[in-house]
């Protein structure tokens, strides 16, 4: 079970969240109250193991925007988290090996899901960030094929739950594990990963079952 902790402002989240078992920390770069500069963000990716997979979320931004801030900012995947087209996604898709299209649940975009030129697809509520949940039977809708990542106002409390159900290729937090917006709380991050790592089909524990090996990228 892939886990990413999203909206990541500070070092000491990202380590936490490492040493607790996250594959992936997520940083946004879009306009939000999570948002964060290159800068900041390669003072703490420099500080991360090698196989943990750091992605920058963007939301419609133009693809060579995109690739300059992901060189300065050093993280090693991309998150498109807004209205751009297969086009967009195939061109950065060029510079930057993992791309994660994001995706509203229920929408057209969602149901051709496979055509975005990526497999990775995190599947969110309309106002990504804010915490709301959609409904999980929306996710039946999503082509064969494609790696979905379950975002959406998780939480501690019912990520087993929508692990169960959905399962997911993965599965991405970010407000549901915060004490205050852009602040993990530690607690919460831990039970969270726990969590959807208990819940997630025997098939998908184990080392020997990393949905990829990102050292391939080195």
């Amino acid at each position: 079970m892939f886990v990413k902790i999203c909206g990541i402002t500070n070092e000491d989240d990202a380590l936490f969240a490492v040493a607790m078992g996250a594959d992936a920390v997520g940083f946004v770069f879009a306009p939000s109250p999570r948002q964060v500069a290159a800068q900041q963000v390669y003072d703490i990716t420099r500080r991360l193991p090698p196989e943990i997979l750091t992605v920058g979320v963007f939301r419609d931004e133009h693809p060579s925007r995109i690739i300059d801030i992901v060189n300065r900012s050093g993280v090693r995947a991309v998150q498109m988290h807004g209205h751009e087209s297969p086009a967009d996604v195939a061109e950065v898709a060029t510079q930057v090996r993992w791309v994660i299209k994001g995706l509203v649940a229920g929408t057209t975009d969602a149901r051709r899901a496979d055509q975005f030129g990526t497999d990775l697809v995190l599947l969110d509520a309309p106002s990504p960030g804010s915490g709301a949940m959609f409904d999980w039977s929306l996710v039946d809708d999503i082509p064969d094929g494609v790696r979905v990542i379950l975002a959406g106002g998780l939480t501690p409390d019912n990520v087993a739950s929508a692990v169960q159900r959905v399962r997911p290729w993965g599965v991405d937090v970010s407000s549901g594990v915060e004490r205050s917006p852009g602040k993990k709380d530690a607690l919460k991050v831990k039970a969270f990963i726990e969590r959807a790592r208990k819940a997630a089909p025997e098939q998908y524990v184990g080392p020997d079952q990393m949905p990829y090996d990102w050292m391939d990228d080195e």
